[in-house]
């Protein structure tokens, strides 16, 4: 009797044990999980210490006290001998399941798990549309919401502002949001009866934040305790799920708020070949849950694919063209993404931008990539140029005096020419100024204390190194008989200044443009009809019609 109440006693400490850990740590049951192996394999090494101790009380193994020190023999039973030996063909495996799934064995395999198509960047990135990019980083997005939490004075002091802030497409504006969490384990302990209130969403256009007060509460959250937090409710509804390493907090077009839970999918061996498979979409009002297929997810979902993972995938394809070796010995035609990424809203998703560059680890770029956050659509361009980091530094030495630094840039289409446009910021994280530096020529950079400023200078700086794109948006037309023509030499090279008869412009004709020769055909009487810019005195002509 005693000894079936012992075991029952040691069986319930060790089922005891093993809930608490897969309580706190919350293991898939999945064989691709490396939580499930641990574990497995714990909780078998758990039952052979028991299985021993019982064994050595049991034999009342010898205890020799007589000098001082115990001496204890202790052999193990049958059947921990049994379990060790279950634990080292399982670590085995592990190790031969690891090798398997790696690169080394599988280059192939992996360079072909996202498919990159080649496209044209002045017909995929349209004029920029300043209402529709996001002009602030996640950092300045943080100093907004505080701000705003600061301001609320009936719940600053029970909620803090996450620090998620999601960048999502809400309506065709970029948005960034985040919710509310407990101030600490007191506010949750007097607070979670009735939620979390509120979220914040910044739009990231205009800097407009706004504290989104909800008629239904937030009762699954990261910040909730037990059965209410979010990857505890996942795991309970989902065991079998091996959820990414990150879940994000969306909004759809009406304001509801959910969470984004992307499912893991291994596509080579028991851990290789990382990509989504699945996505669980869970309301953080009521804990619904619904499960999509990749291929199926929601257009208002805009966060599938975490950036790093799409970055990780961008680089298998880079770099492993030749094999494995071939990437970390002769490198030939290995390409990888720069160190850093922004978003880009395009055609009402949200797209990743990086640099690709070279692995020798060069100071410019051979293109850039966007990646699709929600259906991993990949796209390269092949636009060579500065890396961002360069570009960021000419940035900052333009305003060297002041000080500021750069936040990575945005990736913009500036009268056909891909530009990098970021913010300046003072210490205090502050924006301050706005920079527009050419990628292909990363010397020419442009400043402003507004973006409308900065892209003003930016325009003019295109049009004084000749750019036809920067000169023809904003030429102007004008046609009359020429009043008169008077031939004169600048720096060198022959211009003809012409008046026009009712006009008060002074026209400038420069002859080493061999567009404009046609202006020897006139005389003075003869009409004329001639393109030119604004701005300068006289104004120069870029055509003769």
């Amino acid at each position: 009797m005693k000894k079936a109440i012992r075991n029952i006693v040691i069986a319930i400490v060790v089922l005891l044990v093993a809930f608490i850990y897969y309580y706190i740590t919350l293991p898939a049951f999945n064989i691709h999980s490396m939580g499930t192996w641990v574990f497995v394999i714990g909780g078998i090494l758990l039952f052979c210490i028991f299985a021993t101790i019982h064994k050595a009380i049991r034999e009342h193994q010898r205890i020799d006290w007589r000098r001082g020190k115990i001496d204890i023999n202790i052999k193990a039973s049958s059947i921990a001998k049994i379990g060790f030996e279950i634990i080292g063909a399982l670590v085995v495996i592990l190790m031969i399941g690891s090798i398997l799934s790696s690169p080394i064995v599988n280059a192939k395999k992996y360079q072909k798990l996202m498919t990159v198509e080649e496209r044209n960047f002045t017909e995929d990135i349209s004029q920029v549309d300043y209402n529709t990019i996001p002009i602030l980083d996640k950092d300045s997005a943080a100093l907004l919401g505080d701000r705003k939490m600061g301001s609320m004075v009936d719940m600053v002091s029970q909620f803090e502002v996450s620090d998620d802030y999601t960048q999502i497409n809400v309506n065709n504006r970029p948005v960034r949001v985040t919710p509310l969490v407990y101030a600490s384990p007191i506010k949750w302990l007097t607070n979670q009866k009735d939620g979390i209130p509120a979220y914040i969403k910044i739009d990231m256009a205009t800097q407009d934040t706004e504290c989104v007060k909800l008629d239904k509460p937030i009762k699954y959250s990261k910040s909730e305790h037990f059965n209410r937090n979010i990857y505890r409710h996942l795991r309970f509804k989902y065991p079998t799920y091996i959820f990414s390493d990150q879940i994000f907090f969306e909004i759809d077009d009406e304001g509801t708020p959910y969470w984004i839970c992307p499912v893991k999918k291994f596509n080579i061996g028991l851990f290789g070949g990382e990509t989504i498979g699945k996505v669980v979409v869970c309301n953080a009002q009521t804990g619904d849950c619904k499960t999509y297929d990749i291929d199926k997810v929601p257009q208002w979902i805009d966060k599938v694919y975490q950036a790093e993972l799409l970055m990780q995938l961008y680089d298998y394809s880079g770099t492993l063209k030749h094999g494995y070796f071939n990437s970390v010995l002769g490198q030939k035609d290995c390409l990888k993404t720069t160190d850093g990424y922004n978003y880009i809203a395009l055609e009402d998703d949200v797209w990743v931008y990086s640099g690709v560059t070279s692995v020798s680890g060069d100071q410019s770029n051979v293109g850039f990539v966007l990646m699709n956050q929600r259906t991993m659509e990949t796209r390269f361009y092949k636009v060579e140029g500065a890396t961002e980091s360069s570009a960021m530094s000419s940035a900052e030495g333009q305003v060297q005096n002041l000080g500021y630094t750069a936040t990575f840039p945005l990736l913009l289409n500036i009268s056909g020419e891909p530009t990098y446009f970021m913010a300046l910021k003072d210490d205090a994280g502050l924006v301050k100024m706005y920079a527009m530096v050419n990628i292909q020529k990363y010397q020419w950079v442009a400043t402003g204390d507004s973006i409308r400023e900065c892209e003003k200078s930016y325009k003019q700086l295109l049009k004084n190194n000749g750019i036809s794109a920067a000169i023809n948006e904003d030429s102007k037309e004008a046609t009359g008989i020429i009043k008169n023509l008077l031939p004169v030499t600048l720096e060198g090279n022959s211009h003809i200044y012409l008046a026009l008869e009712g006009k008060d412009e002074i026209f400038d004709v420069d002859l080493s443009n061999s567009e404009l020769l046609d202006i020897i055909k006139y005389s003075i009487g003869d009409e004329i009809k001639l393109s030119y810019m604004e701005g300068d005195t006289p104004v120069k002509v870029t055509a003769i019609k």
